[in-house]
């Protein structure tokens, strides 16, 4: 049997699942998949519908999950693998990975890789130890750099809500923030936007990433998606990972989940071969060994807190794992995509037009309200 399957294009999210399937011997195993990619951005603009409609295998964002099922998309992990084997694989996955695939009671994804916001900086660059707080954050006196590209601006919006003790339309699924916590993020993130170089604004976080690889204009990013490729880099400088500033010393970090799942489409004709293979993917042998040397960032609690991957990767799981674990998910209502890219349009316009606080936070609201179905899950 032949599948098709689609991820991102970039050594983390494509080069493992190449090599696992380049071992497979169709006349031998039954089995063969071929990996397409694309793109990261693609995945935010082509709807989810239309890619499980033409491949087998998508591996996904957890906030395409209430899209995917309204459309019929994607099999439910539960009519394809054990109780037991879920209930295992939640206790194995470390922070919500695996949760954050769960929607209208079951599972729709496969956690493969692990991530979370977490704090960037050139230790070359900085007097002393990472900051912790955001007060911290905010005294450095070295160049600061607020993600905001892209979606980024509504996730670096709602981890820093959450370091607030206000993770968004948790407490009232109706409500996106409070009217409390609002206006206190987007004054701690005006003045982070304004002191950002304009070399960085419009950077992803691997752009962001590479750029202070590369060069001396940034010294910290207090949030961005954690590339674990940049802690150990061929070329350039290695870049120090922290976990995401807290709102006081000894609270939350305040991080937005990331991270990838395998969904199986409807269209894949799901044999015995298939789903052994997508176990060994989550297995021990695979987390901790195989996608490590495969550039790929491993879901597996037990391969973040490895001797062995953290002296290859210059501790870089051990040193977020904190922040991974306690990290907000975000909304995955049908809609929820749609609503993030119109919100990150909204903070990141108002504070660089310098609008009230007020009218960017009812504008937010707004957007969420009309992006939901009342009664529909966050």
């Amino acid at each position: 049997m032949r599948y098709r399957a689609l991820t991102w294009d970039h050594p983390r999210g494509y080069n493992a699942l190449a090599a696992a399937a380049a071992q497979l011997d169709e006349a031998r195993d039954g089995l063969a998949i071929e990996w397409d990619k694309q793109p990261l951005e693609g995945f935010e603009a082509h709807p989810i519908a239309d890619l499980c409609a033409r491949y087998d295998l998508v591996v996904l964002d957890h906030p395409h999950v209430g899209e995917a099922v309204a459309a019929g998309s994607l099999q439910p992990l539960e009519s394809l693998f054990r109780t037991d084997e879920l209930t295992q694989l939640a206790r194995d996955t470390i922070g919500p990975s695996l949760a954050s695939y769960h929607y209208q009671g079951q599972h729709w994804a496969l956690p493969l890789d692990a991530a979370t916001q977490v704090m960037a900086l050139r230790a070359d660059l900085l007097d002393g130890s990472p900051p912790a707080t955001w007060g911290e954050v905010r005294a450095l006196r070295q160049p600061v750099a607020l993600s905001l590209a892209g979606p980024h601006a509504a996730l670096s919006f709602q981890s820093i809500a959450t370091a607030f003790a206000d993770p968004p339309a948790e407490a009232n699924p109706e409500r996106f923030v409070s009217e409390a916590v609002g206006p206190r993020v987007l004054d701690l993130m005006a003045d982070l936007a304004a002191r950002t170089p304009a070399s960085v604004k419009h950077l992803n976080p691997i752009g962001l990433l590479s750029h202070m690889a590369a060069d001396d204009d940034v010294a910290l990013c207090p949030l961005v998606y954690g590339y674990v490729n940049y802690a150990a880099p061929g070329a350039g400088r290695a870049i120090t990972f922290a976990d995401a500033p807290r709102a006081e010393a000894g609270g939350r970090p305040g991080s937005t989940l990331g991270g990838t799942g395998i969904g199986i489409s409807t269209r894949a004709e799901v044999t015995p071969k298939l789903l052994d293979h997508l176990r060994w993917l989550m297995s021990p042998q695979a987390q901790e060994e195989f996608i490590p040397a495969c550039d790929g960032q491993p879901s597996r609690r037990s391969a973040w807190h490895s001797d062995l991957v953290n002296a290859r990767w210059g501790g870089f799981y051990r040193d977020t794992a904190e922040t991974i674990e306690r990290a907000f998910v975000r909304p995955r209502h049908d809609g929820a995509i749609a609503f993030q890219t119109a919100a990150s349009a909204l903070i990141r316009d108002g504070l660089e037009e310098g609008r009230p606080h007020r009218v960017i936070l009812d504008a937010l609201q707004s957007a969420y309200s009309m992006s939901r179905t009342p009664g529909t899950e966050r």
